[in-house]
């Protein structure tokens, strides 16, 4: 007898401009958690642009440096 009351779908019944309130309210909480997502995953993009953009200006260093020591300091005598 207890399996057969599991398998039941509870109902309710409720006053319609109740339902739509608590529909609005859960509404505006799902906005306000989308926008904080978008924030939070907007400064994470930001961190790894700087660090992706910190590594590629040493890359481009040490390229520098690496020609100037084995083609043109040679050149000049130095």
């Amino acid at each position: 007898m207890a399996d057969d009351r599991s398998d039941r779908v509870p109902s309710v019944v409720t006053n319609p401009e109740d339902f739509q309130a608590v529909l609005e309210k859960l509404n505006k909480i799902d906005e306000k958690i989308e926008f904080v997502n978008s924030e939070v995953a907007q400064r994470i993009g930001k961190k790894v642009g700087r660090d992706i953009g910190i590594l590629y200006g040493a890359v481009a260093g040490i390229i520098m440096f690496l020609l100037y020591v084995l083609f043109l300091a040679p050149m000049l005598g130095i």
